[in-house]
């Protein structure tokens, strides 16, 4: 679970109905302050899973919150020395039961560039690092995994396998990558499972084969697919953590809005992705609540305006399905580092805004 659950209900502003909702690598980019806003959406009890495999504590609610792309570049480096720096971090997450962040880097110190643009890469001491900023889950299934070759991604996987914080998305094989992280909180089981689908090296030299090692590729989806399935199966909330899209452009494409339909028909109640470096559009596909893209979170470089503004999303789930959306608003400093918490009118502006990005997602402000 998240640390500390330390922020306040008073940081919290109220929004009364539900918020609007690539093949190139991430370089640098340009880039206020902030407080929580909250965008909700009620939804009638008894929506869980048809599969679901518990059906005690009905009455109780569990908090879910999701971030983007993390790393440990540059101005983010001297975190890793001095973890409690992170706190505003963690009180951005902590509040939450499960909190998720995609992380962007090869967790090596050894292995040779992969011949791509940007690279880059972290020591072990990363995973732990998150966890005290208040992440409970990590997804590595992105192009910047296994920037560093064979060597690197030997590093990444032993590092994953003495972490203290689970990690999914990368593995030994096809059957660990996609193997989902599972978990029961307050009586429900929750699966999370992590894929990429941007067509970059990676996918092409390091997905995952039945005996080889890499990132869980979902360039061909039938294999996630089918682990939706299987996870409906067996948990009563299935989130699937995606990496897609195309970089700075902030509409889904055709291609991602297909596979969110495949997922949800195979069974998602939440969807969620990053790489893009911008926020997209979030809303609701028939009963699947659908976050297209969460930008940027702990990132480096000078930023646009657009890849500045971040954020953490948070869903409640009763009784097996998303009951409430809450947007909590933030900029990444000019010069990068840390997200900042808006504050003031910067807030309201950014909610609004954050609704507007709906627009040319597809998704729905009700569940159907």
């Amino acid at each position: 679970m998240g640390l500390g659950r330390a922020l306040t209900a008073s940081a919290l502003l109220a929004v009364s109905t539900m918020a609007a909702c690539g093949q190139s690598d991430d370089g640098p980019a340009s880039a206020p302050n902030s407080v929580a806003t909250l965008a909700t959406t009620k939804v009638k009890p008894g929506g869980g899973n048809a599969g679901g495999a518990s059906t005690a504590a009905r009455d109780k609610t569990i908090t879910m919150a999701f971030a983007g792309d993390v790393h440990f570049e540059e101005e983010i480096a001297p975190y890793l020395d001095d973890p409690a720096g992170l706190a505003p971090v963690a009180r951005m997450l902590s509040t939450a039961d499960l909190a998720v962040v995609n992380l962007e880097t090869a967790v090596t110190t050894r292995g040779a560039p992969e011949p791509k643009k940007y690279h880059f890469r972290a020591p072990a001491t990363a995973f732990d690092t998150l966890r005290q900023a208040g992440v409970d889950l990590v997804s590595m299934a992105n192009n910047h995994a296994v920037d560093f070759g064979a060597d690197g991604l030997a590093d990444t996987l032993a590092a994953k396998a003495a972490s203290q914080i689970p990690v999914i998305g990368i593995g030994r094989d096809a059957e660990e990558a996609f193997a989902p992280y599972t978990s029961t909180i307050e009586g429900r089981k929750v699966a999370v499972l992590a894929a990429t689908q941007v067509p970059d090296w990676t996918a092409a030299r390091w997905a995952a084969g039945s005996s080889t090692p890499g990132v869980a590729s979902a360039r061909g989806p039938r294999r996630l697919i089918d682990a939706v399935e299987s996870a409906h199966e067996r948990a009563d909330i299935v989130v699937v953590f995606m990496h897609w899209g195309t970089e700075r452009v902030g509409c889904p494409t055709a291609e991602q809005r297909t596979l969110a339909q495949s997922l949800a028909r195979a069974g998602a109640d939440i969807i969620v992705g990053a790489h893009a470096h911008v926020l997209l559009g979030a809303g609701w596909l028939d009963r699947t609540f659908v976050d297209y893209g969460l930008g940027n979170f702990m990132w480096y470089g000078t930023n646009s305006e657009r890849e500045a503004i971040t954020g953490v999303l948070t869903l409640s789930v009763s009784d097996g399905a998303v009951s409430d959306v809450r947007w909590l608003p933030a900029r990444i400093p000019q010069g990068g580092g840390l997200p900042q918490v808006m504050t003031g009118s910067a807030t309201g502006a950014a909610v609004q805004d954050w609704k507007a990005l709906r627009a040319c997602s597809g998704l729905s402000t009700r569940r159907s």
